[in-house]
């Protein structure tokens, strides 16, 4: 018996659902106009308003949620040494789906 633990292991659309709870309950007191709720293709900027602050809570919230650290956010968050401006849930859940299959 080992006293390793190990992370929890996630499919796609798990990844996808648990990221839209996320976001729904850190924007949940948020003065937002946007409605429809929070899908797949909803824009972390433009919908709802994240900014850079917001971002690093997210990947914090996320760390936590799958009891990994160092999944090497940097990889989703810039392009060509530059911020990326947009990012979308969906976009969030296939860089996670990869970094925790690794």
């Amino acid at each position: 018996m080992t006293n390793e633990t190990t992370a929890p292991k996630f499919t796609r659309d798990e990844i996808e659902r648990d990221i839209i709870a996320i976001l729904t309950d850190m924007t949940a007191d948020w003065d937002l106009s946007f409605s429809g709720g929070i899908q797949p293709d909803t824009r972390l900027m433009a919908d709802l308003a994240f900014e850079s602050i917001d971002v690093v809570q997210l990947v914090v919230a996320i760390e936590a949620h799958v009891k990994r650290r160092h999944l090497h956010f940097e990889k989703l968050l810039m392009a060509d040494g530059r911020y990326v401006q947009e990012l979308q849930v969906k976009q969030i859940a296939d860089f996670l789906a990869q970094a925790l299959a690794e």
